[in-house]
Formats: C-alpha cells, structure tokens, sequence
C-alpha cells in the first residue's frame, strides 16, 4: 500500500480525512501512484495532472522521503520507503505569488 498526504483542498474534494492508501503494482512509480489515485477517487481526475497530457500541474509538487520528485520522470521508480509504505508520497500545492 502506498501511502499518500494531500493537500487540504483535495482532501475536501475527495472527502477524506487525514492520508489515503492506494495499492499499485511493483514497482511504484508517479504515474502509476496517480493513476491508481484518480481511480479509486476520480473527482480529483484533472486536479493534479492535466486532463488531457496528464502532466504534473505546474503548482503542484511531489515529495518522496523529503526529497522533491516533482521533475523526476513519471515512471522513475519512487524509493523503496514510499513503496514499502513507510513513508508517505507528499501532494502539495506549490506557492505563488508575489
């Protein structure tokens, strides 16, 4: 099981509370972590990747064991940790502004 944090608004969007579980297939990896996310909750479909290039949306980044993920290559694998669900995969919104 995957572990992963959201950030406050899609935690309100997906109508949960605290961190929500996944289960992917080794080897764990961004795309197939959000894959199986936007399937079990598909009201987030199009709130952390583009609807049509699935993309990382640009004020979005991931973290995996403290370190950013964000502009790893979708299907690097993510660290043994975050696939063992020791430590969680972090959805957070980026700030802007100025």
């Amino acid at each position: 099981m995957i572990r992963i944090v959201l950030p406050a608004h899609l935690r309100t969007l997906a109508r949960v509370q605290g961190e929500v579980e996944v289960d992917v297939a080794s080897p764990a990896t961004q795309r197939s972590v959000l894959d199986a996310l936007e399937a079990r909750y598909p009201m987030l479909c199009g709130t952390v990747r583009d609807h049509v290039t699935h993309e990382r949306r640009a004020l979005v980044r991931f973290f995996a064991c403290g370190e950013d993920v964000s502009n790893e290559p979708p299907d690097a694998p993510l660290p043994a940790a975050v696939e063992k669900g020791a430590e969680p995969f972090l959805i957070v919104g980026a700030m802007a502004g100025g």
